[in-house]
């Protein structure tokens, strides 16, 4: 049985500084707009308070699970412990969704008993929390390309500098026309977005925690190219899976001719130069001649 793996030690990939600093931003946007929407009456300006605050909470999850996936592989978590960031992006989106689904029904509550709302008490404040989620979701975009768990976070960010606009907007139509249902229908509108993208984190978050194959790779044609080598007579008992995003496990049982130990290195070489073009970094193969009775690919 032969294994290789291009990794041993997780690093996150984005500064945790950045968190930290999106962290206490978060938390003080949170408390002005609670303020805020308090004094004003303005479900949408609270709305987005609690948005921050479950985006702070959830950065602070993400903080985390970053510093866990970057704890090397031990006896007892032999993959080491990558996966709490996909833990952690599971966690937040549902939060997020349960947030969401809150927030709609306190709205309809609004549309049946309207309440005055001050539009241009509403309007400052969610300015000033429209700047400090554009400088967030500013310092966590990079990060968001490379790893679910930041993406889960940067969603929150990103619906809330959206919220944040749309508050500004409904704001000033109530301050100069004194259209006071446009901040519950606000509310609902910024609570169905963010529960769009909360659900294709929570979907995609699932499928890697369940070990389903990577989306993006056939096993079938996997399964073609390693057959098409000379010395291979077929691959069977595979497995593919991903532990996290950056990593992407396939083991297989490799029916092979007749052939010395040294020569099984060399084709082993081969088949993960193949498997590199399909960004799979940790393989294990184990090399058989006519020993299992049952060959099917899984």
């Amino acid at each position: 049985m032969i294994h290789h793996s291009s990794e041993h030690c997780s690093h996150g990939p984005i500064s945790t500084d950045r968190l930290f600093f999106t962290i206490v931003l978060n938390f003080v946007i949170t408390v002005a707009e609670i303020i805020g929407g308090l004094f004003s009456g303005s479900l949408s300006l609270i709305s987005d308070a609690l948005h921050n605050f479950s985006d702070g909470v959830a950065i602070i999850i993400s903080y985390l699970a970053i510093r866990l996936g970057e704890r090397c592989n031990t006896e007892n978590y032999t993959f080491g412990l990558k996966r709490a960031e996909i833990m952690a992006a599971m966690i937040n989106a549902a939060v997020l969704m349960a947030i969401c689904f809150y927030l709609c029904k306190e709205a309809y509550s609004r549309f049946t008993h309207p309440e005055p709302v001050a539009g241009g008490l509403m309007m400052i404040v969610a300015g000033i929390g429209l700047v400090a989620n554009l400088i967030c979701t500013r310092l966590l975009h990079e990060g968001s390309k490379e790893s679910i768990n930041i993406r889960s976070a940067y969603l929150h960010l990103l619906g809330d500098t959206i919220s944040s606009l749309a508050v500004i907007i409904g704001g000033g139509a109530i301050y100069f026309f004194h259209i006071y249902w446009l901040d519950p229908l606000l509310t609902i509108v910024i609570s169905l977005y963010v529960l769009k993208g909360s659900f294709g984190i929570v979907k995609e978050a699932t499928w890697v925690l369940m070990m389903a194959a990577p989306k993006f790779i056939s096993l079938g044609h996997i399964r073609e190219e390693i057959e098409a080598i000379p010395g291979v007579k077929n691959i069977h008992h595979a497995h593919l899976w991903m532990l996290n995003e950056q990593s992407i496990h396939f083991e297989t049982h490799v029916d092979v001719e007749d052939m010395l130990i040294s020569e099984s290195c060399r084709l082993s070489a081969l088949i993960e130069e193949k498997l590199s073009c399909h960004r799979i970094n940790h393989v294990t193969l184990q090399f058989e001649c006519d020993v299992c009775t049952i060959k099917n690919l899984v």
